[in-house]
């Protein structure tokens, strides 16, 4: 049996120490203010961009490239190994496709090389979550292909629950009206959202402050986690730049739960859609 690595996407939004204790390959998308395109290779701290969006200006975002997405393969390829690639959700950017055409590019050109690509249907460290729990699966001496069923079997039990600070950046990626984004922010209107079984964002609370719409998020865990309480030992919280905010849900998840919590930033490119002020929550439970 060949030996195999797992890769994901910089949306995973994992730790960068946790990346570079599993030696993952992470396939780029990027992100740019203006003419400036930012990459792995020029990026921006987490704080200066959203600094720079609270000043303003409004980033655009780009999917994967599969030439860049090709070479990442090709290099583990060459090296012997098998690859499982979690990508990012379909429904919300156009990277699966992308890394799909590369994946087969390659095994066009290295034929004993299997490349599987599961779209997670999932964002930020929802897909993140996914990745950690592969590599549990692999430190238990799971196969690719059994992760693989086990993914494919659990996918909708991945469950993201978001609020957001500004619903003007849901209006500028179409998902809540101008009429909508005017009343709400003067009515001090928060949304819950969560990322449903089609891997798309969608609104389904609107929730009067912002404590409130952070405790709504721990009461929504409560009720959708069920029999999944102990099928991970990590939940997982993504903020867009406002840690204590992040803090105060983990606390909660903590008090009630009892779980341990890992705590990142919400990548720019995501970041770019729900603004700063992003509050996400990921567990595993009996639905999405």
């Amino acid at each position: 049996m060949r030996p195999f690595v797992i890769s994901t996407d910089t949306t995973a939004d994992l730790p960068a120490e946790y990346i570079k204790e599993r030696d993952i390959d992470i396939h780029g998308l990027y992100y740019a203010f203006g003419d400036v395109v930012h990459t792995a290779d020029n990026p921006l701290s987490e704080s200066e961009f959203y600094n720079r969006m609270r000043s303003g200006e409004m980033p655009t975002t780009m999917a994967t490239n599969p030439e860049d997405s090709a070479q990442l393969f090709r290099k583990r390829a060459a090296a012997g190994f098998d690859i499982l690639h979690l990508a990012f959700s379909s429904g919300l950017s156009s990277s699966y496709n992308n890394v799909c055409i590369a994946a087969n590019e390659v095994m066009d050109e290295f034929p004993d090389c299997k490349i599987i690509v599961i779209d997670t249907l999932a964002a930020s460290l929802g897909e993140g979550l996914m990745v950690y729990r592969a590599f549990q699966l692999k430190d238990e001496g799971k196969s690719m292909v059994e992760i693989v069923e086990y993914m494919n079997k659990h996918i909708q039990n991945f469950v993201h629950l978001f609020t957001v600070d500004d619903l003007f950046h849901l209006h500028r990626g179409g998902r809540v009206s101008k009429a909508t984004a005017i009343i709400g922010t003067l009515a001090g209107i928060k949304p819950v959202l969560h990322v449903d079984e089609y891997g798309k964002l969608i609104n389904i609370a609107k929730v009067r402050g912002r404590k409130k719409s952070l405790t709504d998020l721990v009461d929504r865990m409560g009720e959708l986690i069920g029999s999944y309480k102990n099928e991970t030992d990590k939940v997982f919280i993504s903020h867009g730049d406002c840690i204590e905010d992040a803090e105060f849900v983990a606390s909660k998840v903590k008090e009630r739960f009892g779980k341990e919590v890992v705590i990142n930033y919400v990548c720019p490119t995501i970041g770019a859609h729900s603004g700063p002020g992003t509050i996400a929550l990921f567990f595993m439970g009996e639905k999405r």
